[in-house]
């Protein structure tokens, strides 16, 4: 693989688990949505696919929260799934630019796609 495409399949990894820093905007889940569309690279579709995982888990559990909300459990859930949204896009970010050439799988998610 010559350097220009490990670059470009770095920053497009990338690029994809920090989209789900824009929690709530349309990139979150636009921007992975398109490269895995748009990407031919196998690496870079399977860490799309994974941030789209991770997005939809990620509003299950804030949905989950809002109920448990009423049963007063949802208010100390909340500040730990916030650090959680926070925290483990960073985590991914920083591996997939370390190991550019092994897609990075979150821990404790559901694989829907």
């Amino acid at each position: 693989m010559t350097t220009s495409n490990s670059d470009n399949r770095k920053l497009l990894s990338v690029l994809c688990h920090g989209s789900s820093l824009f929690s709530w905007a349309l990139a979150s889940v636009g921007i992975p949505i398109a490269v895995m569309l748009l990407s031919e690279d196998t690496v870079v579709k399977a860490n799309a696919k994974e941030s789209l995982n991770f997005q939809l888990n990620m509003l299950i559990y804030w949905i989950i929260c809002f109920v448990l909300m009423f049963l007063l459990i949802g208010f100390a859930l909340m500040p730990i799934l916030g650090l959680i949204t926070l925290i483990l896009p960073i985590i991914a970010m920083v591996q997939v630019a370390s190991e550019p050439d092994r897609p990075y799988r979150y821990p404790f998610v559901v694989h829907f796609l």
